[in-house]
């Protein structure tokens, strides 16, 4: 295995937190609530207080790491991490399980932020829209089977199996850093000061371009959101699709991503991350049209939703890998707090889509084709923005893989 593969397999079990914390831990929930001697609505709180402390995380990480560099913070939060994982191990009630699942929050968004601004410290743009193509495809392969690991895992000593196999893991990848990743972020290009590392992130957002590849990458991953929130009824309920018909129509919906994601990086190389975020915003918007059109006709019924949700799906990973490093490319002294703002508005919308979905719930599928289909349409306006400053120095450039 060569260095650059070395690196993606390091780099994508980091972003592999994330999934890995929530969905190995989602089939437990109901045996937590029993164990714990308390209610569902309490234990979904665990859920609440890891992805607030995600957002709240990734927003001091990047800043931090444009400042310190990557390597203290990175071993720093996967220590956080792990010692927050055993905390969950031996939490005794739920209150305990909630405090400890925040600061294990704390600790993985250290991973999510940090696994990305390594990869595009360590190559130029085009290459690093490559490396987070495969980061984000071997991301997807942990989305896909983590919810039925986690129920292996249940079934061997309860719902506390989980949280031991997640301390090993993290443990393991506290270790490889440790060992086998340098700091990728020379002094010289660090920032003079804490102040001025955060300070970025006005500068960001008064970068017109900057803010429509936020919202593009955001707008994909709130119609993902409103999918996750509102599919089980739909499909389930509505259309009474059996439980294990829905989780092969939801496997499609990975397939898709990681099939789409593995296209992006063989192909981003010829064509440069901004054509081919342009052909992943107008497949979003086609999809989402396509979906807003079905929602009000119910024409094609489960089959056309099915088929515009895969298509929806399978290019969010196309534009989120793009449009990370299109971003970090515009500020390449502050890579940390631009990834770290993208991926935390990324999830603030996400948020808004869940609520904004269930809201209009009303029995039928129109309000999942709804909303899914204005974060499609969302991501082509969003994208139109992102052409009217043109090609940067930093679009064009390619550094090989150091």
């Amino acid at each position: 295995m060569n260095a650059q593969a070395r690196l993606i397999v390091l780099l994508s079990s980091l972003t592999a937190f994330v999934p890995f914390s929530i969905d190995t831990y989602l089939p437990s929930l109901a045996q937590i609530a029993e164990d714990l001697s308390t209610s569902a609505a309490q234990v979904q709180l665990t859920i609440s207080a890891f992805l607030c402390g995600l957002c709240l995380g990734m927003l001091v990480y990047g800043p931090l790491s444009d400042r310190y560099g990557r390597r203290p913070l990175l071993l720093g939060a996967l220590t956080l991490y792990v010692v927050a994982t055993l905390g969950c191990l031996f939490a005794g009630s739920v209150e305990q399980l909630i405090a400890w699942r925040f600061v294990q929050a704390l600790g993985g968004a250290g991973a999510v932020v940090l696994a990305r601004t390594v990869a595009r410290d360590l190559v130029g743009l085009v290459q690093a829209a490559k490396v987070l193509s495969w980061m984000h495809m071997l991301t997807m392969m942990a989305t896909l089977f983590a919810p039925i690991i986690g129920t292996w895992l249940v079934l061997i000593e309860g719902w506390r199996t989980i949280f031991a196999t997640l301390f090993i893991l993290s443990s393991l990848c506290l270790l490889m850093v440790a060992l086998g990743l340098k700091e990728s972020l020379p002094v010289q290009q660090r920032g003079t000061s804490v102040r001025a590392s955060f300070e970025a992130y006005l500068a960001i957002v008064r970068e017109p371009r900057a803010v429509a590849l936020i919202l593009c990458m955001s707008m994909a991953f709130g119609g993902v959101f409103a999918f996750i929130t509102a599919s089980p009824f739909v499909y389930v309920v509505y259309f009474d699709v059996s439980p294990r018909l829905y989780s092969g129509l939801f496997a499609l919906n990975i397939l898709g991503i990681i099939l789409v994601t593995f296209i992006n990086a063989r192909w981003v190389g010829r064509y440069g991350p901004q054509r081919m975020l342009g052909v992943g915003a107008m497949l979003a918007a086609g999809a989402g049209a396509a979906l807003i059109g079905v929602g009000m006709t119910e024409w094609g019924g489960l089959t056309s939703i099915v088929c515009c949700l895969v298509i929806y799906m399978g290019v969010t990973g196309l534009l989120g890998a793009n449009c990370t490093a299109s971003l970090m490319a515009l500020f390449p002294r502050q890579a940390g707090a631009s990834v770290a703002l993208g991926i935390s508005v990324q999830f603030a919308t996400a948020a808004l889509a869940s609520l904004w979905v269930s809201h209009l719930a009303d029995g039928t599928a129109w309000p999942m084709c709804l909303v899914v289909g204005c974060c499609g349409l969302g991501c082509l306006v969003a994208y139109g923005f992102t052409l009217r400053g043109g090609a940067t120095a930093q679009d064009k450039a390619c550094a090989p893989f150091q």
